[in-house]
């Protein structure tokens, strides 16, 4: 059994769930629209630019869910599948996945994106496991805070490799897909790396060594 493992924002979805989880929040009245969508927006281009310091945007994106019960998240939740992740899911992103099913390949979505948002996507995707930011929580709600390593950047090297320590699965034969340039550590420490729609600097970074790019969009 080969580890196939899958970036998830920009790479088996047509967008970012974490910006997205922002934007309805905005729509659902939930935050002050004009003060969270432009730091919602901010964040998501230091993302972009490798820039972004994760704690600090951790910080600003998991306190709205201190507001509520895990009862009424998970509410929230489900309405933000339906309006906001749906529509990002693409066909030929479930068809690589059904694919690596089919060859008995243990699947594995890696994401910096917070275990609230990305855990249920996860569940729907059929994917056997997730590794994701871990928000805190506390007497049954959530802190604002974090459990373990940010799983970003290099933090999803150190969180598989943590992983990998506590299963039966190695690196030999694997695969990770990906679209962002934050990702290449991971991409460096498998069997096969694939670009998947990537960014401009991770495209070079491709091209250089010789790995290669698909897109799950056309």
């Amino acid at each position: 059994m080969s580890l196939a493992i899958f970036d998830l924002d920009n790479t088996l979805l047509n967008g970012d769930s974490d910006h997205a989880w922002g934007e309805f929040l905005v729509d659902k009245g939930i935050v002050d629209a004009s003060f969270y969508r432009k730091q919602n927006d901010h964040f998501y281009e230091l993302y972009k630019q490798s820039k972004l310091d994760i704690l600090e945007y951790l910080a600003f994106a998991l306190e709205p869910l201190t507001r509520f019960t895990r009862q009424e998240l998970s509410d929230l939740h489900q309405q933000f599948m339906a309006e906001y992740v749906t529509p990002m899911r693409l066909q030929k992103a479930d068809d690589l996945l059904a694919r690596h099913r089919a060859q008995g390949d243990y699947l594995l979505i890696i994401t910096a994106t917070n275990g609230f948002i990305t855990r249920p996507i996860a569940q729907a995707m059929g994917v056997d496991d997730i590794l994701a930011t871990d928000p805190e929580i506390v007497d049954d709600r959530y802190t604002g805070g974090i459990v373990g390593t940010p799983c970003y950047q290099d933090g999803k090297v150190t969180r598989l490799q943590q992983w990998l320590a506590a299963t039966d699965h190695s690196l030999d034969n694997s695969w990770f897909y990906s679209d962002s340039i934050n990702d290449l550590p991971l991409l460096q420490a498998v069997t096969h790396p694939v670009v998947v729609d990537g960014d401009e600097r991770l495209c070079a970074e491709a091209r250089q060594r010789g790995w290669p790019c698909i897109s799950l969009r056309d």
